[in-house]
C-alpha cells in the first residue's frame, strides 16, 4: 500500500544555493561534511556551494564514482568520525546524493549499507537518520526527495535501501547549477526525469497526488528537454527541467515498473542510469500495452503523440532525437550477460508495480529485443 507522504523543506528558484548557510544553521549543524564528485568541483560549483556555506566550513569529500560504491561510503564514514561531523550535505547529481543518503544512514543506525537492503526486508529497520541537506546540480532523478539508496558495494553487487525517513531534511533547487551540463548528460538525467513520470503513471499502486504530480513531470520534460539538450543556457529550460526532476522524485511513491527494474542490474556493469533508461523504455511500454489503456490515453495527451503512432515508436524517437543511443549493444552490453540480468530484473522489487507481470523470460525477451 503506498504512502501519501511528502516531508522535505524545498527552495527552488534560480539563486537558491545563497540559502545554504541559513539552512546548515537551521539545522543546527556545526562540522557537515559536504559529499560530491570532481566533475562538480571541476565545474565551479562546489566553490560557490562553500562560499554560499560560510560562515559553516564544511569537510568535502569529493571521490564520489558516477555510480556510487560501498568503496567510498567507507571513505566517508572514515572522514565523518575523524573530523567530529554532525550532518551531511549532498552536492551533485544521483550518485552524490545516494552516498550522502548513505552516510546519513550508516552514521546514525551503523552496521553495514548491506543490513537495510529492501530486499531482504533490512529497509523496515531504518528509522530517523543524521541531518541531510541535498543540492542537486542536474536534472534527471528526482533523488533529492526520493526515499532510495542505489549503491554498488564491495562484491559488486546492487543494494537498495528504501525508507521515508532517508528523504532529506532540506532540499536546495538552483536551475543556475544546471547551466554548464553537457548536452549529452542533460540528456541522460532529463530521460530519467521523464521515465519517471510515465512509469509511476503506470504502476499498479494508487497514489492519486503522485499520479498527477508525475503527469505533470511529464508534460515539462516532454516540452522542455529537447530545448535544454539544445541550448543549455536557456533559463526557462533549465527551471521547467529541474522542475520536472524534483516532481519525478515526489511521484516515486507511486513505484515504478519494468524499465527501472532491468536498469538496476544493468547499472552494475557501471552504465550510466538514464542512458540505460532511455534504452530500455520504449520496449517496455510496447510489452505493456493492452494492460495501461486508461494511462496510456492520458500519456499520449500529455506528450502530445499524434495518431496513429504508437507510444512506444514515440518514445524510440523521443530518444533518438536528444541524442541518446537506442540499443543496449551500443553501450557495450553483451549478450552472454543478458540471462543472468534478466533473472535479477525478475527479483528487483520495482518488477511487482508494472502494469503487466513479468517473469525472468518476459525480461531477457525484452533485453535481447533492446539489443
Amino acid at each position: 500500500m503506498p504512502l501519501i507522504q511528502y516531508l522535505s523543506r524545498i527552495s527552488f528558484d534560480f539563486g537558491a544555493i545563497a540559502t545554504l548557510d541559513d539552512e546548515i544553521a537551521r539545522l543546527g549543524l556545526k562540522r557537515p561534511l559536504l559529499v560530491t564528485d570532481e566533475g562538480v568541483a571541476a565545474a565551479g560549483i562546489l566553490e560557490r556551494a562553500l562560499d554560499a556555506a560560510k560562515p559553516s566550513k564544511p569537510v568535502v569529500y569529493d571521490g564520489t564514482t558516477e555510480n556510487p560504491t560501498e568503496q567510498s561510503l567507507l571513505e566517508c564514514l572514515e572522514i565523518w568520525e575523524g573530523k567530529g561531523c554532525d550532518g551531511v550535505i549532498a552536492l551533485g547529481g544521483g550518485s552524490p546524493i545516494d552516498l550522502a543518503k548513505a552516510v546519513a544512514l550508516l552514521t546514525s543506525h551503523g552496521g553495514s549499507l548491506a543490513d537495510y537492503n529492501v530486499k531482504t526486508g533490512g529497509s523496515e529497520r531504518i528509522g530517523k537518520v543524521s541531518p541531510q541537506i541535498a543540492v542537486p546540480t542536474a536534472a534527471g532523478t528526482g533523488a533529492e526527495v526520493g526515499r532510495a539508496c542505489v549503491m554498488s558495494l564491495l562484491d559488486g553487487s546492487k543494494c537498495v535501501a528504501v525508507n521515508l525517513n532517508m528523504v532529506a531534511d532540506t532540499v536546495i533547487c538552483d536551475p543556475d547549477l544546471t547551466l554548464s551540463l553537457p548536452p549529452r548528460l542533460t540528456a541522460a538525467t532529463g530521460i530519467d526525469a521523464l521515465s519517471h513520470g510515465i512509469e509511476t503513471y503506470c504502476s499498479t499502486w494508487e497514489n492519486p497526488p503522485a499520479a498527477a504530480i508525475g503527469l505533470d513531470a511529464v508534460r515539462r520534460a516532454v516540452r522542455w528537454l529537447p530545448a535544454a539538450v539544445e541550448d543549455g543556457t536557456g533559463r526557462q529550460a533549465r527551471w521547467e527541467m529541474m522542475m520536472a526532476a524534483l516532481m519525478g522524485g515526489m511521484c516515486l511513491q507511486k513505484a515504478l515498473g519494468g524499465a527501472h527494474a532491468m536498469a538496476t542490474p544493468l547499472g552494475e556493469l557501471h552504465l550510466h542510469h538514464g542512458t540505460l533508461i532511455g534504452v530500455l523504455l520504449p520496449h517496455v511500454l510496447r510489452f505493456n500495452k493492452g494492460r495501461a489503456d486508461a494511462a496510456y490515453g492520458d500519456l499520449r495527451i500529455a506528450m502530445n503523440v499524434p495518431d496513429p503512432v504508437e507510444l512506444h515508436d514515440w518514445m524510440t524517437g523521443f530518444v533518438k532525437r536528444i541524442g541518446l543511443p537506442t540499443t543496449l549493444g551500443a553501450l557495450g552490453v553483451e549478450r552472454a550477460m543478458l540471462p543472468e540480468i534478466a533473472e535479477k530484473a525478475a527479483r528487483d522489487h520495482l518488477s511487482a508495480t508494472n502494469p503487466r507481470p513479468a517473469v525472468a523470460g518476459d525480461y531477457l525477451n525484452l533485453l535481447i529485443e533492446a539489443m
